[in-house]
């Protein structure tokens, strides 16, 4: 698997680490850094040798490495970008609700393909939902990962301290509100600080792209179906997210959500027992479990006479 070489510093920590426990024998495992895929990946997915690849990152790139594949036919494992929706109904355990909302945004400082992007909730509850989060998103502190208690870190780049400047202008710019951050800061390093929008168009920006920072960008429903609709209308499908009290709702709702994996009343789907991967332009095919094994291996049938 090759991962962007952003994440190859941690991959390559975490190799040396199982390298060095004696889990793996040399050359079973081998990290190539590049900022060029077709420089590393064309010669191996085009090498009669290779047989399947798992492609972790953007859905560009994606898309890109599986028009290689065709050439051979290569089997593929795709987890791409995503664009969660967060649907908070009027029934939802708010506290709960809240919890799982900093769960699924804040992790990884919303650096996450899990990321809620999009937090939809129902009118009846939005103001003291938003209340809510927004104490908390405002009580969490800023500055180095090293540094003890700090919970915002920085972004990975100066690029992506700007993009998430540029959607929060794009979106206030069509209507929405700032009800905390909005701004970045005066400090060195690619820090954004933890932000709250609400009255969010769908027509913003980043209602169809991935925030990937630290913005809760929050808008209202009125009804089930507008809810469903408004979660389904992306090309995306990686991970929903559903808080309700109501069993029947929130089963029918996630049988209705276009999404490989579904966290009902809970903000984290990741689970190596489990499945984890998306459909539409997410990608295809699965990680964990006995799925993600079977992604690996051929089915053969053999017809014998005796």
């Amino acid at each position: 698997m090759i991962k962007p070489a952003s994440q190859t510093p941690l991959s390559i920590l975490a190799l040396a680490d199982l390298l060095s426990e004696g889990g793996l024998p040399p050359g079973v495992v081998n990290v190539v850094t590049t900022s060029q895929s077709d420089d590393v990946m064309a010669p191996l997915i085009l090498d009669p040798r290779s047989r399947k690849l798992s492609f972790t990152g953007s859905t560009g790139v994606g898309k890109h490495l599986l028009e290689l594949c065709a050439k051979t036919v290569m089997r593929t494992s795709m987890e791409l970008g995503g664009n969660a929706p967060f649907l908070v109904f009027d029934d939802a355990d708010l506290d709960a609700a809240v919890d799982g909302a900093m769960a699924a945004k804040m992790r990884n400082i919303g650096q996450a393909c899990t990321a809620a992007n999009r937090i939809l909730v129902q009118r009846g509850v939005a103001e003291e939902f938003t209340k809510r989060l927004t104490e908390r998103m405002s009580a969490l502190p800023m500055g180095r990962g090293v540094e003890d208690g700090v919970v915002v870190g920085p972004l990975i780049n100066r690029a992506a301290v700007d993009k998430v400047g540029q959607l929060i202008d794009d979106a206030v710019a069509r209507g929405a509100t700032v009800a905390l951050g909005g701004t970045p800061v005066d400090r060195t390093g690619y820090f954004y600080p933890a932000s709250v929008l609400t009255d969010v168009t769908d027509d913003a920006q980043m209602c169809h792209t991935e925030i990937f920072g630290p913005v809760a960008a929050i808008s209202t429903f009125d009804t089930e179906e507008e809810a469903v609709r408004r979660a389904n209308d992306t090309p995306f499908g990686l991970v929903s997210y559903v808080y309700t009290e109501n069993l029947r709702r929130g089963l029918r709702v996630c049988e209705a959500l276009e999404a490989g994996m579904v966290g009902l009343n809970q903000g984290v789907v990741s689970n190596p027992a489990a499945p984890f991967g998306g459909i539409k332009e997410s990608g295809l095919g699965r990680e964990g479990g006995f799925t993600g094994i079977d992604e690996f291996l051929e089915t053969k049938y053999i017809g014998v006479t005796l």
